[in-house]
Parts: structure tokens; sequence; C-alpha cells
């Protein structure tokens, strides 16, 4: 299993977050002792009134050029697939996994960034309009030409991303060695759409998938964009059931227990099970609250709770 750590997600930088605020943040979470970067190139078309992705490599690439150095010591991951390649017209213009438009993708993330390469690049969803072992090919080539240390797969189905470990076999070239999906403690009622479109929720056989298989396993949104612990944002519909409010109950009674804030609480359960936790931030005060649940135990009493509860 890998040592699961806090990883510092970038969406909103050079859109909703400032330039000056996003160097203090990211600041912030290296002096706190964090490692990797996560953005993509499509972030964040939807927010900026340009319509089109790249505000967020831009902006960590002015980060990397303004602090000489900083480059070594961190982990660079950005991901390919989602960007509009025309302005406004998403889904219909997203790029998708073809050789071509994965060299592109990278080449454009490259050049933003200000970097020769990066230590992780992922496919950020499935493209099924292309043969996979075209896909896997590229992303094979993109590791083999050292513009990428290694590869994962985001929103992807476990079996497709076996599927295509196994064509990098026979193709000789890198295979997928992480996974990206969203998770948290709160689960929505089985069969529930969540809102945010593209996202895939890991279900029991992709942490299973992940462990047995010795992948990294990366989970997006685990504080539900602040649901445990700001009444403006309420998670949505789909998470309305007796299991969250039994689970939000021994969150409460945990959090106590150990000293810890609610978030903590979560982002430690999450790593517990070997799992990376992605988190956002606009403040610094926010930086300080997940880094500090690296020093939050749960015993194994208390993990039993959670479990019994949802």
């Amino acid at each position: 299993m890998h040592t699961p750590q806090i990883i510092l997600g970038t969406m909103d930088h050079g859109t909703r977050v400032d330039e000056s605020t996003a160097f203090r943040l990211l600041d912030r979470f290296i002096e706190a002792g964090g490692h990797w970067l996560d953005t993509a190139n499509c972030y964040s078309f939807w927010s900026d009134p340009t319509g089109l992705g790249g505000a967020s490599e831009r902006t960590l690439g002015a980060w990397m050029r303004a602090n000489p150095g900083v480059r070594s010591a961190i982990g660079l991951a950005t991901k390919v697939r989602q960007d509009p390649l025309v302005a406004h017209s998403w889904p219909e213009s997203a790029e998708g996994l073809s050789s071509d438009a994965i060299r592109a993708g990278l080449d454009g993330s490259l050049e933003r960034l200000g970097v020769d390469h990066v230590d992780l690049l992922w496919a950020h969803a499935e493209d099924r309009s292309v043969d996979l072992a075209e896909t896997v090919a590229g992303f094979g080539e993109a590791v083999a030409e050292g513009r990428a240390t290694r590869i994962g797969a985001a929103n992807h189905a476990s079996w497709r991303v076996q599927q295509a470990r196994e064509l990098a076999r026979r193709q000789g070239v890198a295979e997928w060695s992480a996974l990206q999906l969203r998770h948290s403690l709160v689960q929505p009622r089985p069969g529930t759409t969540v809102p945010e479109a593209g996202h895939k929720l890991l279900e029991p056989d992709d942490l299973d998938f992940a462990h047995t298989e010795g992948l990294a396993l990366w989970c997006y949104t685990p504080l539900l964009m602040g649901g445990y612990t700001r009444a403006d944002r309420p998670f949505s519909d789909g998470y309305a059931h007796p299991g969250t409010d039994r689970v939000l109950r021994v969150l409460d009674e945990v959090a106590r227990e150990v000293g810890a804030t609610p978030n903590q609480v979560v982002l430690a359960w999450l790593m517990s099970q070997g799992i990376s936790p992605l988190v956002g931030a606009s403040r610094v005060e926010q930086i300080d609250e997940a880094m500090g649940a690296r020093e939050v135990t749960l015993s194994a009493h208390q993990l039993r709770r959670f479990g019994d509860a949802r």
C-alpha cells in the first residue's frame, strides 16, 4: 500500500483564486511539508471568462518561476482529456484521448507550466470513441520520452484500467499506476448520480483493485465542498438518507475524542485506508487544517464505529 499524503488541488488557481492568494497557499503547503500538486489542462474553463482552460497551469508556472529550486521539491500532476478546444463549447469540443490529443494536451501543459516533464500525467476521463490500445500507446510514449514520469487514470472504471494495463504490458510501455476517483466519509444513496458532471464515485471494488494491484489511490472532493462544517453548503440531495445522519453523529463524537476538527477526522479516515485525499483551499488556514490531519490517529474502535454507521 502506498503511503497516503495530503495533495493540494489547484483547480481554482488563476480564476476564483487570484495569483497572489494562490502563491501564498502554495508557499504554505510546501512549508508545511506538502509535496504533490494536482492540476489539469482544463482548469478552470467554467470559471474563466475566456471559456478555456489553462489558468491553473499558468499560475503554477508563474509560482515556480518566482521560486527557483522549488520544482525539485514537489510532485507535479496534471491531466489531459477535458480541455475545450473551442471557447464556451464543452463537452462538444472537449479534447479526447487519441495519441495526437494526448501529445497536444501534454505539449500545452508543459508550456504553461514551464517545465520539461510532469511527475504524474492523468487521463482525466474515459474516451471510448478511441481504441484503448491507441490511448495506452499515447500515454506510454509520454513516459518513454521523459515528458511524464508516471501515468494514471481518473474517473475510469477499474475493469477499463486493468484492460489498459494488460495492453501496456503487451505493447511494452508504461502502465497506469494510479487511480483518482471521488470519495468521502458520507456516501450518496446507491444509484444516485452526483450533480457534478463527469465525477466517478469510488466503489468498494475500486479500493480492492487499487490495493491488490499496488496502485496509488487519490480521491477528490473529500470534504464535499465544505458540507461537513458549513451550514451554507449542505450536501446535495443524494446524500439525504439515514446513513448520513448516523455517520455525522459518529463524526462529531470522534472529533471531540481526538481533539480534531471534523474535516481533519474525515481526511484521517481516508488516509487510514491508504487513500491520498486531494484538498482545495482558498485561505491559508484551510491549508493548516488539512495538513494537521496527518497528526490525527483513529483507533480501530473508532474506525469500526464509522463502518457500522455507514
